[in-house]
């Protein structure tokens, strides 16, 4: 195989095209092939709202806790480092909340809502690995309490984000 040239990339050794899925080397998402069998379903909570951008959250009392979804984690492959939030700090709803390094990329955390942060998952500095393991338990990102709880309604709920993914 011919070595890659500037902007392309060479396919795994012993990539076989006629898996299930096969990389999608314009977008880095898999790409389904038509009468074949797919990996299993992404864990979508009911109960839970959702991002666009593959956030989550849970309202707990006057505060939402948020993370990363099931297909966030799995898109992003081993996570080795997460740039939590400071404690304190002012966020914009779509506003950059973190990043989360993986063994593929660097991915931004976005704000689902906006107000302050007035907690944050601290075991992420030394088990990363905890988003990969249980992304809507001990892999949460971080607490905000809302300037306006109401914008969660706003946000897509388990049906509107398993539409999202499944597309």
């Amino acid at each position: 195989m011919p070595k890659p040239g500037p902007g392309r990339r060479s396919m795994p050794s012993g990539f076989d095209s006629s898996s299930a899925e096969a990389p999608d080397l314009l977008n880095g998402r898999r790409a389904r092939r038509p009468g074949r069998v797919s990996s299993a379903p992404m864990n979508v909570p009911d109960g839970l709202q959702y991002t666009s951008d593959h956030e989550w959250v849970r309202i707990i009392g006057d505060r939402v806790r948020v993370g990363i979804t099931d297909y966030a984690q799995d898109a992003l492959g081993d996570v080795v480092f997460v740039d939590l939030p400071a404690e304190g700090a002012t966020v914009e709803a779509g506003g950059v909340l973190g990043e989360v390094e993986s063994t593929k990329s660097v991915s931004e955390i976005y704000a689902p809502v906006a107000g302050q942060v007035v907690g944050r998952n601290a075991s992420l500095s030394d088990a990363p690995e905890q988003l990969n393991q249980d992304p809507y338990g001990e892999g949460w990102i971080c607490d905000i309490l809302p300037s306006d709880l109401a914008a969660v309604d706003g946000l897509l709920d388990a049906g509107a984000y398993r539409q999202l993914t499944s597309d």
